[in-house]
């Protein structure tokens, strides 16, 4: 590699954040974007949704691809098509050509988030794994911390087309560095897999339960903050009432949650294993699910809401890493199929549950409540089989 570990890091985690910036950078927008492309709340609900399911596919396609044909080809052609895509959002003039675009920019943007995983696995050792997908985290999240803010305030001047004018501008920058200041991490050997058996990777993969709990957990998890994300936008500025600077700052402090137990993860790594706080991290994202239920149900204030929201959503980032540590670990010769199968089922259970929030949305909070609710649940009976299934 051309570029310091450091800086190789740096670079991964500006990959991966491709995905958390395309959603969370827009979301203060998304009462703007309705009003200006005469769309409902639900159609611009979809835009969500849309981009979800695109990164769903792209990343069930990228990560055999690269297990076959190396990293850097596939992740070059992804991170162009997203720029291009990016182009296509800023220019869109109703809310059908938004979609479009929104849901061939998740094709490529599914690159860049599959493969950088892919690249960590192929260049630093297993042991590190997972401390290394924590600082990348740790980059991302200071990333999409200032994401929603600067977009919040943004659209008051700008309008909301400046958010995909500054995504094709990330795009570019990231082009250049993949293209020439990083080698190849998976070159091609003669024993390299054919692309029947790179995709069979995925049954492989699956038919381990341990593994699939693993998946799931993860996806559960993430998907109750995509249930979150899909609502959240209409339920604190049209239902309680907030200003879109005001919901762009409480939806930051989620994320500087996830900085913060991220880099608390990172740290403790290295006296506890991943097993372990993966257990503590999915047993709080459980209590913290159904808090957010009964609370609203019992109270429905913003307070309530803002708190267990917040302890909901700051242990994803630490359910992510060791989840996706000890998968990559399991299957490190499929590491590319792995991060793929891994990071689709998580996308594509985001796309469900972004679903269902815009399809039952009455301007209420009760369906992303419900629906957090239930993901927060489900990940942690995921893990409690998967500990289960290694007694």
């Amino acid at each position: 590699m051309t570029l310091s570990s450091r800086h190789l890091i740096l670079l991964l985690a500006s990959l991966v954040a491709f995905g958390p910036l395309s959603i969370d950078m827009y979301l203060p927008s998304l009462p703007l974007i309705a009003s200006s492309l005469s769309a409902t709340e639900s159609q611009v609900q979809k835009s969500i949704t849309v981009f979800l399911f695109g990164l769903f596919l792209g990343m069930l396609l990228y990560g055999p691809l690269s297990d076959k044909y190396g990293r850097k080809p596939p992740l070059l052609i992804g991170i162009a098509l997203y720029f291009i895509a990016s182009f296509g959002c800023a220019m869109a003039q109703n809310i059908d050509q938004l979609l479009v675009w929104r849901f061939i920019q998740a094709l490529g943007g599914g690159a860049a988030s599959v493969l950088a995983r892919a690249i960590v696995r192929d260049v630093f050792e297993a042991k590190d794994t997972a401390r290394i997908l924590s600082l990348m985290h740790l980059v991302t999240m200071v990333a999409t911390l200032i994401a929603p803010l600067l977009g919040g305030y943004l659209i008051l001047f700008l309008g909301w087309r400046i958010i995909f004018i500054l995504l094709m501008i990330l795009a570019i920058i990231c082009l250049f560095f993949v293209q020439f200041k990083i080698d190849e991490s998976r070159p091609i050997k003669p024993q390299t897999p054919s692309i029947k058996q790179a995709f069979k990777s995925y049954l492989l993969i699956l038919k381990q339960p341990s593994a699939s709990c693993l998946i799931l957990c993860n996806a559960f998890s993430f998907s109750g903050m995509f249930a979150y994300i899909t609502g959240s936008s209409f339920v604190y500025i049209q239902y309680y009432g907030t200003s879109a600077q005001t919901y762009a700052w409480l939806f930051s402090l989620n994320i500087a949650g996830i900085f913060l137990m991220t880099l608390a993860n990172a740290k403790r790594l290295k006296h506890s294993s991943s097993q372990t706080l993966l257990a503590y991290a999915s047993h709080l994202s459980g209590i913290s699910a159904l808090a957010i239920l009964l609370g609203y149900w019992f109270y429905d204030q913003l307070t309530i809401m803002v708190l267990f929201t917040f302890l909901y959503i700051s242990v994803t980032g630490v359910i992510a890493a060791n989840a996706t540590a000890n998968l990559l670990n399991l299957f490190s010769q499929q590491a590319g199929a792995a991060a793929g199968l891994a990071v689709a089922i998580q996308f594509g259970l985001g796309a469900i549950a972004s679903f269902f929030v815009g399809f039952f949305f009455d301007s209420s909070p009760a369906a992303m409540v419900i629906i957090m609710a239930f993901c927060g649940l489900s990940g942690l009976v995921c893990l409690k089989v998967s500990q289960t299934l290694q007694i």
